[in-house]
Order: C-alpha cells, then structure tokens, then sequence
C-alpha cells in the first residue's frame, strides 16, 4: 500500500474532540468504517437492550433514528477532519476549526438548552397553545404529554434516561460541529484565499456538511407535536444550509 494513501494520526489540537478521543483508545487503531459501527453496535444494543428489559419498544424507533444521525455526524467529522489537513490554506484557519474548541462550547449550549426544555418547559407547557408553533407556516398538533413521558413513561428507569441524554449529547457535539464548521468556511472564503483545486475540495466539504444537517431531518417525525424543538431543528437546518451556501457560492465567485 502506498504510504500517502495512509491517513495520519490526526496531532492533538489539530483535531476534532471526536477524532481526538478515538485516536487516544490505548492499543487500538481504529480505521473510520471501525470507529463507526463500534459506536453504532454500542449504543443501538443499549437501545435495544434496554427496551427488551424494560418493555419500551415504542422508544426504539426514535432512538434507532437518534443512533443513526449520530453516526451520520461521526463520519461528516471524521471525513471532514481527514479532509481538511490535507489542504493547503493559512493556519489561521486550522486554530480556528481545531484549536478553539468552540464547537464543544456550541454543543454544551445546544445540550443544556434541550434538557432544560425537556424537563422542565415542555412538561410546563404540555397542552397548551405555543408560541413557537405561531412561527411556523403549517399548524401543528399539540402534544397531549411530555415527550419524555411519551417515550419511556410516566416514571422513566434510569438506565433509559442516562442513555438518552448520552446518545443526545453525541447529536448535540455534532451539531455544535457542525455549526462552527459552516461559520469557519464563511471566514475563510471572506477573509483567506485558497488556490483553485483548493477551493473545489473546500466546497466538498462545505456541500457535506448541508448533507450532514438535512439528514437531522430524519428526527422530525419524532418532534412534529414539539413546536419549540422543531423550530430549532429546521431553524438549524436553514441556517447551516443558509451559511455553507454562502462559502460554496463565493467561491464559485472567486473563481
């Protein structure tokens, strides 16, 4: 095999917190077709496991979905990563994507905010008319209870919510990714200059990451009765395409 055709163990600090953590697994070296369908198997079994023990199999649908949006996202970071050290632009560029960590801060926001709503204002609210669902342009029916009581009952074992609120985060950190990245390429073609060929697999990888946030669409069908959670939903979905759209055309301009 050639050696060029290897990727590189991504250094610290030069990778996402995702590529760093499966870099890091002591005496293993996972290729990315691995790191994902491990983490497919572990939390899909979880899934299953814990309806077959608990008798929640109407949970299963949204978790299956869940598990795999996640791994939608675990390959958009990984290729995404690989991807992006092997183009020449200014380092700038690099610190910015890898270096500040900013897409854990986003995640940590997108985390809290969807916990706080669905433990407390989504409970709160339940029933009643929502302001949200005024916003968006097709009327809505109103769930009749909260989502997590509607999913895993009305006193929800704890091993359930803990997996839940695991595999929600793992979609949080993703998306956080995924906003920073569209943020970071609108910087970089605003204020950085990319050769041509450059620009072309730029936008690759710009047009992946629209890709990554319409397959969260997948989750839809599971919040359509939740105004506020499917306003941020497509309201994420917009803007990530709205911002990555914006690279992808000016450097089309560019060149």
């Amino acid at each position: 095999m050639d050696p060029s055709d290897v990727e590189a163990r991504p250094a610290y600090g030069d990778a996402w917190v995702y590529e760093s953590i499966v870099g890091a697994l002591p005496g293993i070296s996972l290729s990315k077709p691995a790191a994902i369908g491990l983490q497919v198997v572990i939390f899909e079994g979880g899934v299953l496991a814990l309806a077959a023990l608990y008798d929640l199999w109407a949970a299963v649908p949204a978790g299956t979905v869940a598990v795999g949006v996640a791994a939608v996202g675990s390959y958009f970071m990984l290729t995404l990563g690989g991807e992006n050290r092997r183009l020449d632009v200014a380092e700038t560029y690099y610190r910015l994507l890898f270096g500040s960590s900013i897409e854990v801060v986003l995640a940590v926001l997108a985390f809290v905010a969807v916990v706080t709503h669905l433990f407390v204002t989504d409970p709160a609210t339940v029933g009643q008319p929502s302001a949200a669902a005024r916003l968006l342009p097709i009327p809505i029916a109103t769930a009749s209870e909260p989502i997590v009581t509607e999913l895993f009952g009305a006193d929800p074992p704890t091993p359930v919510v803990f997996l839940a609120l695991l595999v929600l985060w793992d979609l949080c950190y993703r998306i956080g990714t995924s906003w920073w990245t569209a943020v970071v390429s609108l910087y970089r073609e605003l204020r950085l200059s990319p050769g041509p060929g450059t620009r072309r697999r730029f936008r690759r990888l710009d047009a992946l990451n629209v890709g990554f946030a319409v397959a969260q669409l997948a989750l839809v069908p599971f919040i359509a009765d939740r105004p506020v959670l499917l306003l941020a939903m497509c309201g994420h979905v917009v803007a990530v395409t709205a911002v990555s759209g914006t690279a992808i055309a000016l450097s089309l301009r560019a060149e």
